[in-house]
Protein backbone atom coordinates (compact mmCIF):
# COMPACT_ATOMS: atom_id res chain seq x y z
CA UNK A 1 0.00 0.00 0.00
CA UNK A 2 1.09 3.53 -0.74
CA UNK A 3 2.51 5.24 2.30
CA UNK A 4 2.79 1.99 4.28
CA UNK A 5 5.71 1.89 6.68
CA UNK A 6 6.25 5.62 6.77
CA UNK A 7 7.32 7.12 10.09
CA UNK A 8 5.07 9.81 11.42
CA UNK A 9 6.84 13.20 11.39
CA UNK A 10 7.88 14.58 14.79
CA UNK A 11 6.99 18.25 15.34
CA UNK A 12 6.26 18.51 11.65
CA UNK A 13 9.73 17.30 10.68
CA UNK A 14 10.94 13.94 9.37
CA UNK A 15 13.32 11.77 11.44
CA UNK A 16 16.10 12.79 9.11
CA UNK A 17 15.79 16.35 10.39
CA UNK A 18 16.66 15.21 13.95
CA UNK A 19 19.65 13.22 12.71
CA UNK A 20 21.09 16.41 11.29
CA UNK A 21 20.25 18.45 14.38
CA UNK A 22 21.14 16.24 17.36
CA UNK A 23 21.97 19.19 19.59
CA UNK A 24 18.57 20.74 18.92
CA UNK A 25 16.88 17.45 19.79
CA UNK A 26 18.69 17.28 23.15
CA UNK A 27 17.68 20.86 23.88
CA UNK A 28 14.01 20.05 23.20
CA UNK A 29 14.15 17.18 25.70
CA UNK A 30 15.82 19.40 28.31
CA UNK A 31 13.56 22.38 27.70
CA UNK A 32 11.00 21.57 30.47
CA UNK A 33 13.77 21.19 33.09
CA UNK A 34 15.59 24.28 31.88
CA UNK A 35 12.36 26.29 32.01
CA UNK A 36 11.59 25.22 35.59
CA UNK A 37 15.19 25.92 36.65
CA UNK A 38 15.16 29.40 35.12
CA UNK A 39 11.75 30.33 36.54
CA UNK A 40 12.36 29.11 40.10
CA UNK A 41 16.14 29.52 40.44
CA UNK A 42 17.72 31.94 37.97
CA UNK A 43 14.96 34.54 37.81
CA UNK A 44 14.64 34.97 41.63
CA UNK A 45 18.40 35.53 41.88
CA UNK A 46 18.38 38.05 39.03
CA UNK A 47 15.37 39.87 40.49
CA UNK A 48 16.98 39.87 43.93
CA UNK A 49 20.08 41.49 42.45
CA UNK A 50 17.80 44.11 40.91
CA UNK A 51 16.07 44.75 44.25
CA UNK A 52 19.43 45.17 45.99
CA UNK A 53 19.96 48.35 43.94
CA UNK A 54 16.56 49.77 44.86
CA UNK A 55 14.97 51.49 47.84
CA UNK A 56 11.53 49.96 48.35
CA UNK A 57 9.27 49.16 51.31
CA UNK A 58 7.16 46.48 49.55
CA UNK A 59 4.13 48.79 49.78
CA UNK A 60 4.96 51.74 47.55
CA UNK A 61 4.09 51.20 43.86
CA UNK A 62 7.41 52.75 42.82
CA UNK A 63 11.01 51.83 43.55
CA UNK A 64 13.87 54.30 43.85
CA UNK A 65 17.21 53.40 42.29
CA UNK A 66 20.07 53.86 44.77
CA UNK A 67 22.83 51.80 43.15
CA UNK A 68 25.23 50.28 45.66
CA UNK A 69 24.03 52.39 48.58
CA UNK A 70 22.26 49.41 50.12
CA UNK A 71 25.54 47.47 50.23
CA UNK A 72 27.34 50.46 51.76
CA UNK A 73 24.62 50.86 54.39
CA UNK A 74 24.69 47.16 55.20
CA UNK A 75 28.45 47.03 55.70
CA UNK A 76 28.34 50.15 57.86
CA UNK A 77 25.54 48.70 60.01
CA UNK A 78 26.89 47.27 63.31
CA UNK A 79 23.95 44.85 63.31
CA UNK A 80 25.15 43.25 60.08
CA UNK A 81 28.68 42.79 61.42
CA UNK A 82 27.26 41.24 64.58
CA UNK A 83 25.02 38.90 62.57
CA UNK A 84 28.01 37.94 60.42
CA UNK A 85 30.06 37.10 63.51
CA UNK A 86 27.16 35.13 65.00
CA UNK A 87 26.84 33.17 61.76
CA UNK A 88 30.50 32.22 62.01
CA UNK A 89 29.95 30.97 65.57
CA UNK A 90 26.90 28.95 64.48
CA UNK A 91 28.94 27.33 61.70
CA UNK A 92 31.79 26.51 64.10
CA UNK A 93 29.49 24.96 66.70
CA UNK A 94 27.57 23.01 64.08
CA UNK A 95 30.87 21.60 62.83
CA UNK A 96 31.48 20.26 66.33
CA UNK A 97 27.97 18.88 66.88
CA UNK A 98 27.15 17.64 63.37
CA UNK A 99 30.52 16.83 61.79
CA UNK A 100 33.17 15.94 64.37
CA UNK A 101 30.84 14.21 66.87
CA UNK A 102 28.94 11.99 64.38
CA UNK A 103 32.20 11.11 62.62
CA UNK A 104 33.64 9.88 65.93
CA UNK A 105 30.48 8.02 67.02
CA UNK A 106 30.01 6.38 63.62
CA UNK A 107 33.54 4.95 63.87
CA UNK A 108 32.83 3.68 67.38
CA UNK A 109 29.53 2.07 66.39
CA UNK A 110 30.76 0.79 63.04
CA UNK A 111 34.05 -0.78 64.08
CA UNK A 112 34.31 -0.96 67.87
CA UNK A 113 30.84 -1.76 69.29
CA UNK A 114 29.48 -5.26 68.65
CA UNK A 115 26.55 -5.47 71.09
CA UNK A 116 23.46 -3.29 70.78
CA UNK A 117 24.80 -1.37 67.76
CA UNK A 118 21.41 -1.38 66.01
CA UNK A 119 19.66 -0.03 69.10
CA UNK A 120 22.18 2.80 69.44
CA UNK A 121 21.79 3.69 65.78
CA UNK A 122 18.00 3.82 66.07
CA UNK A 123 18.10 5.98 69.21
CA UNK A 124 20.59 8.42 67.72
CA UNK A 125 18.77 8.65 64.40
CA UNK A 126 15.34 9.23 65.96
CA UNK A 127 15.70 13.03 66.45
CA UNK A 128 16.26 13.41 62.70
CA UNK A 129 12.66 12.31 62.16
CA UNK A 130 11.44 15.39 64.03
CA UNK A 131 11.12 18.88 62.63
CA UNK A 132 13.26 21.80 63.75
CA UNK A 133 10.14 23.35 65.28
CA UNK A 134 9.67 20.32 67.54
CA UNK A 135 13.37 20.37 68.43
CA UNK A 136 13.04 24.03 69.41
CA UNK A 137 10.07 23.28 71.68
CA UNK A 138 11.90 20.37 73.31
CA UNK A 139 14.94 22.50 74.13
CA UNK A 140 12.81 25.40 75.34
CA UNK A 141 11.63 22.97 78.01
CA UNK A 142 15.05 21.39 78.66
CA UNK A 143 16.82 24.74 79.07
CA UNK A 144 14.07 26.43 81.06
CA UNK A 145 16.06 28.24 83.75
CA UNK A 146 13.34 27.81 86.39
CA UNK A 147 11.83 24.34 86.04
CA UNK A 148 13.69 22.60 83.21
CA UNK A 149 15.70 19.37 83.68
CA UNK A 150 18.99 21.22 83.13
CA UNK A 151 18.05 23.70 85.88
CA UNK A 152 17.27 20.77 88.19
CA UNK A 153 20.72 19.30 87.57
CA UNK A 154 22.35 22.64 88.34
CA UNK A 155 20.33 22.83 91.56
CA UNK A 156 21.56 19.40 92.65
CA UNK A 157 25.10 20.77 92.61
CA UNK A 158 24.11 23.96 94.40
CA UNK A 159 24.31 26.26 91.37
CA UNK A 160 21.79 28.42 89.60
CA UNK A 161 21.09 27.56 85.97
CA UNK A 162 22.10 30.18 83.39
CA UNK A 163 19.35 31.92 81.46
CA UNK A 164 20.24 30.12 78.26
CA UNK A 165 18.03 31.98 75.80
CA UNK A 166 18.30 35.46 77.30
CA UNK A 167 22.04 35.69 77.94
CA UNK A 168 24.53 36.72 75.29
CA UNK A 169 26.98 33.89 74.58
CA UNK A 170 24.83 31.14 76.06
CA UNK A 171 22.06 31.70 73.53
CA UNK A 172 24.13 30.73 70.47
CA UNK A 173 25.32 27.57 72.23
CA UNK A 174 21.76 26.61 73.23
CA UNK A 175 20.34 27.19 69.74
CA UNK A 176 23.23 25.28 68.15
CA UNK A 177 22.66 22.33 70.49
CA UNK A 178 18.95 22.28 69.56
CA UNK A 179 19.73 22.35 65.83
CA UNK A 180 22.61 19.90 66.17
CA UNK A 181 20.51 17.43 68.18
CA UNK A 182 17.98 17.33 65.39
CA UNK A 183 20.58 16.97 62.59
CA UNK A 184 23.09 14.70 64.35
CA UNK A 185 21.37 11.41 63.48
CA UNK A 186 21.25 11.95 59.72
CA UNK A 187 24.96 12.77 59.53
CA UNK A 188 25.72 9.81 61.77
CA UNK A 189 23.96 7.40 59.41
CA UNK A 190 25.71 8.90 56.38
CA UNK A 191 29.11 8.50 58.05
CA UNK A 192 28.22 5.03 59.25
CA UNK A 193 27.33 3.93 55.73
CA UNK A 194 30.80 4.93 54.57
CA UNK A 195 32.70 3.50 57.54
CA UNK A 196 31.15 0.01 57.36
CA UNK A 197 32.44 -0.20 53.77
CA UNK A 198 36.06 0.19 54.91
CA UNK A 199 37.67 -3.27 54.39
CA UNK A 200 37.89 -5.03 57.73
CA UNK A 201 41.11 -6.71 56.57
CA UNK A 202 42.94 -3.37 56.66
CA UNK A 203 41.80 -2.68 60.20
CA UNK A 204 42.66 -6.20 61.40
CA UNK A 205 46.11 -5.91 59.84
CA UNK A 206 46.64 -2.58 61.60
CA UNK A 207 45.60 -4.13 64.92
CA UNK A 208 48.14 -6.94 64.42
CA UNK A 209 50.74 -4.20 64.11
CA UNK A 210 49.45 -2.88 67.45
CA UNK A 211 48.15 0.37 65.95
CA UNK A 212 45.89 2.39 68.25
CA UNK A 213 42.26 3.10 67.39
CA UNK A 214 43.19 6.73 66.78
CA UNK A 215 45.89 5.76 64.26
CA UNK A 216 43.51 3.33 62.56
CA UNK A 217 40.95 6.07 62.21
CA UNK A 218 43.41 8.72 61.01
CA UNK A 219 45.50 6.55 58.67
CA UNK A 220 42.84 4.15 57.30
CA UNK A 221 39.26 5.16 58.00
CA UNK A 222 39.57 8.88 57.33
CA UNK A 223 41.28 8.60 53.90
CA UNK A 224 38.83 5.94 52.70
CA UNK A 225 35.78 7.88 53.87
CA UNK A 226 36.99 11.35 52.83
CA UNK A 227 34.39 11.76 50.00
CA UNK A 228 31.59 11.25 52.52
CA UNK A 229 33.35 13.50 55.01
CA UNK A 230 33.51 16.28 52.39
CA UNK A 231 29.78 15.91 51.67
CA UNK A 232 28.86 16.07 55.36
CA UNK A 233 31.24 19.00 55.88
CA UNK A 234 29.46 21.02 53.18
CA UNK A 235 25.91 20.26 54.36
CA UNK A 236 26.96 21.04 57.95
CA UNK A 237 28.30 24.39 56.78
CA UNK A 238 24.92 25.06 55.17
CA UNK A 239 23.18 24.06 58.41
CA UNK A 240 25.20 26.64 60.29
CA UNK A 241 24.24 29.30 57.76
CA UNK A 242 20.50 28.74 57.52
CA UNK A 243 19.07 25.82 59.55
CA UNK A 244 19.16 27.74 62.83
CA UNK A 245 16.56 30.18 61.47
CA UNK A 246 13.65 28.15 62.85
CA UNK A 247 14.92 27.96 66.47
CA UNK A 248 15.84 31.66 66.35
CA UNK A 249 12.37 32.61 65.11
CA UNK A 250 10.56 30.40 67.63
CA UNK A 251 12.66 31.04 70.75
CA UNK A 252 14.69 34.27 70.71
CA UNK A 253 13.51 36.45 67.80
CA UNK A 254 17.16 37.34 67.29
CA UNK A 255 17.68 38.55 70.86
CA UNK A 256 18.90 39.42 73.32
CA UNK A 257 20.24 42.56 71.65
CA UNK A 258 20.88 40.67 68.37
CA UNK A 259 23.04 38.14 70.23
CA UNK A 260 21.42 35.24 68.33
CA UNK A 261 20.74 36.90 64.96
CA UNK A 262 22.40 35.30 61.95
CA UNK A 263 22.48 36.44 58.31
CA UNK A 264 19.32 34.56 57.28
CA UNK A 265 17.33 35.96 60.19
CA UNK A 266 18.70 39.44 59.45
CA UNK A 267 17.31 39.13 55.91
CA UNK A 268 13.93 38.29 57.43
CA UNK A 269 14.13 41.28 59.79
CA UNK A 270 15.11 43.73 57.07
CA UNK A 271 12.26 42.49 54.86
CA UNK A 272 9.29 41.84 57.12
CA UNK A 273 10.01 43.88 60.24
CA UNK A 274 11.84 46.96 58.96
CA UNK A 275 10.41 46.85 55.39
CA UNK A 276 13.83 47.66 53.94
CA UNK A 277 13.66 45.37 50.93
CA UNK A 278 16.78 46.76 49.28
CA UNK A 279 18.95 46.04 52.32
CA UNK A 280 17.41 42.59 52.69
CA UNK A 281 18.23 41.83 49.05
CA UNK A 282 21.79 43.10 49.55
CA UNK A 283 22.31 40.79 52.56
CA UNK A 284 20.82 37.93 50.54
CA UNK A 285 23.34 38.54 47.75
CA UNK A 286 26.18 38.62 50.30
CA UNK A 287 24.91 35.30 51.69
CA UNK A 288 24.80 33.90 48.15
CA UNK A 289 28.44 34.91 47.66
CA UNK A 290 29.33 33.04 50.85
CA UNK A 291 27.59 29.94 49.48
CA UNK A 292 29.55 30.29 46.23
CA UNK A 293 32.80 30.51 48.19
CA UNK A 294 31.83 27.30 49.98
CA UNK A 295 31.25 25.62 46.60
CA UNK A 296 34.68 26.78 45.43
CA UNK A 297 36.16 25.34 48.62
CA UNK A 298 34.35 22.07 47.92
CA UNK A 299 35.81 21.91 44.40
CA UNK A 300 39.32 22.46 45.75
CA UNK A 301 38.93 19.87 48.48
CA UNK A 302 37.31 17.46 46.04
CA UNK A 303 40.67 17.04 44.31
CA UNK A 304 42.27 15.85 47.54
CA UNK A 305 39.80 13.21 48.65
CA UNK A 306 40.11 9.50 47.92
CA UNK A 307 37.64 7.97 45.47
CA UNK A 308 37.65 4.22 44.98
CA UNK A 309 38.82 3.16 41.50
Amino acid sequence: MKGKGRVKPVFGKTPGFWKKHRKLEKFVYLLPSITIFCVFMVWPIVYNMYLSTMEWNMVSPTKKFVGFDNYKNVFSDPGFLKALGNTGLYVLLMMVFCFVAPYFYSYVMGKLITRGAKLYRALMFFPSLLSLAVAAIVFMWLFNSVSGPVAEIYELFGHESPHWFTTSGYVIVALSIATGWRSFGYNLIVFLGAIVEVPIELIEAAKLEKASNWKIFWRIVFPLTSPTALYVFIITFVMGLQYVFTPIQMITKGGPNMASTNLVYLIYQYSFQFFQTGRAAAVAIISLIIFLLVLLLQNRLNKRVHYEN
